[in-house]
């Protein structure tokens, strides 16, 4: 499966971003290779609003199933929801650890956003 992981680097290492439409980087996971691609997202830094739907709308077009991050607004979800992907919540950790994480079972799936819009 791929998998988009919201990131503040370009590797496994790196910790998880726990913000989603400002994520620094965005991971994209094969969990069954291992493999991954760091693509850069920080024009969507200092954008005063749509973030998370920008960022919502890169990640459908990379074709990923599932997304980690550590919080998503309504709109983000709306978005990652009409492309068909499952949102999981991490909490601070690496990349990796999330990926072994959702891999196990052990991360939640939501239903809906978990945070307000423009949550920084």
């Amino acid at each position: 499966m791929k998998i988009a992981v919201t990131s503040q680097g370009q590797e496994l290492s790196s910790m998880i971003d726990l913000r989603f439409g400002r994520a620094k980087w965005i991971l994209v996971v094969d969990t069954e290779t291992g493999g991954y691609e760091a693509h850069d997202n920080t024009v969507h830094l200092n954008l005063p609003q749509g973030a998370g739907i920008q960022t919502g709308q890169n990640i459908a077009n990379l074709g990923v199933e599932a997304v980690i991050t550590g919080n998503v607004g309504p709109n983000a979800f709306r978005t990652l929801d009409a492309a068909e992907i499952r949102v999981f919540l991490a909490t601070q950790q690496t990349v990796e650890q999330a990926v072994a994480a959702l891999k196990e079972g052990r991360l939640e799936e939501v239903q809906q956003a978990n945070v307000e819009g423009h949550w920084v």
